[in-house]
């Protein structure tokens, strides 16, 4: 990109929008959006079938395998939830886990994805049914860098129609998105445009909440306070309820308010497989069991209905993958992972 003025103000990358980045729009829906302090603890269950509806627009939580709402995917998938358009942002095993809704005789979950970073789990490998499905033709697609994603659910967030940033320009990735070039009317810098994303429903795991919504997350939050401002519904799994006494005694650590919230879910070892940080590690024979199973395609099929349409509940789930005595070897491996003598 070499800044001219003309061209900035022209050129467009050639992916589809998948949502209206109009923030009167948007605003339409928060106004009438409760901001009371009403107890929204409920099931996973019950989070999944009022808030997530087929035709969705649905965004995930956490980063890579890190604190991911493990057990609110599995819902989804289980409750054969259809059409649903998804932000592929830092997605690796969470998208794993949604591209098992587009198989044979269940259906299609995912329609279309905003990707950044889809179908790897980082040094793990490939996930081979992710990438079955995402070169099927039959879900639609726009490119996005993981920052260009963050960046939207901020412009969302800030109640903004778009946001100016510097990179992508020039680049393949630019010429698939959805964005456009601008012209700063500062300096006549040229400058990459990306609309705000607001998506309809959010899945957010976190550390602890209490019965209100009020969240707090240990560790990197990556974009999720962001995702919680713009996302229209919010469903939180948390590690352990609070008293909002104990919110009170730190308001600091609160990282997601609860106005933001619309269910909140308990579930300890939430993020299983997945890495939470400070409380227990990832499963990476579990992991590297999946990515094997995804080979060959009944194998793969097996492997599902052992581990999620076979379980009826997420701790069914947690007890076919080795029950208490794994999760505590799991946390042991977070807390001391040099050893329990480490200093």
């Amino acid at each position: 990109m070499t800044g001219n003025r003309s061209e900035a103000a022209t050129l467009r990358g050639r992916g589809p929008l998948f949502t209206n980045p109009d923030c009167d729009a948007a605003r339409q829906a928060f106004r009438v959006r409760s901001k009371g302090l009403t107890d929204k603890v409920m099931t996973v269950e019950d989070a999944v079938d009022r808030f997530v509806h087929d035709g969705d627009y649905l965004a995930s939580g956490g980063f890579g395998g890190d604190r991911i709402a493990t057990a609110a995917l599995h819902e989804i998938v289980r409750q054969k939830k259809q059409n649903l358009s998804f932000a592929g942002h830092t997605a690796t095993h969470d998208f794993q886990i949604l591209c098992a809704g587009n198989l044979t005789g269940r259906g299609k979950l995912l329609a279309k994805v905003d990707i950044a970073y889809v179908v790897g789990l980082e040094a793990r490998g490939l996930s081979a049914h992710a990438r079955r499905v995402m070169q099927s033709g039959e879900v639609e697609i726009c490119e996005w860098s993981n920052y260009a994603l963050a960046v939207r659910f901020q412009a969302a967030a800030m109640g903004l129609p778009f946001l100016p940033m510097r990179t992508m320009a020039g680049t393949d990735t630019f010429d698939r998105s959805a964005s456009a070039m601008i012209e700063c009317p500062f300096t006549g810098a040229a400058l990459v445009a990306v609309p705000a994303l607001w998506p309809d429903v959010s899945i957010i795991h976190v550390h602890e909440a209490d019965c209100y919504g009020n969240a707090r997350i240990r560790g990197t939050t990556v974009a999720d306070p962001h995702l919680a401002r713009a996302s229209k519904r919010v469903i939180l799994t948390c590690e352990r309820l609070i008293s909002n006494d104990e919110i009170r005694r730190d308001p600091s650590a609160t990282a997601i308010p609860y106005f933001c919230v619309d269910a909140v879910c308990e579930v300890p070892f939430g993020s299983y497989p997945g890495n939470m940080p400070y409380e227990y590690f990832s499963d990476e024979e579990h992991l590297r069991g999946w990515l094997q199973a995804e080979c060959d395609p009944a194998t793969h099929a097996a492997w599902l209905d052992r581990y999620v349409f076979g379980a009826t509940s997420f701790n069914e789930y947690l007890d076919a993958c080795g029950g208490l005595a794994r999760m505590q070897e799991l946390r042991r491996q977070e807390m001391f992972p040099c050893g329990p003598s480490a200093t």
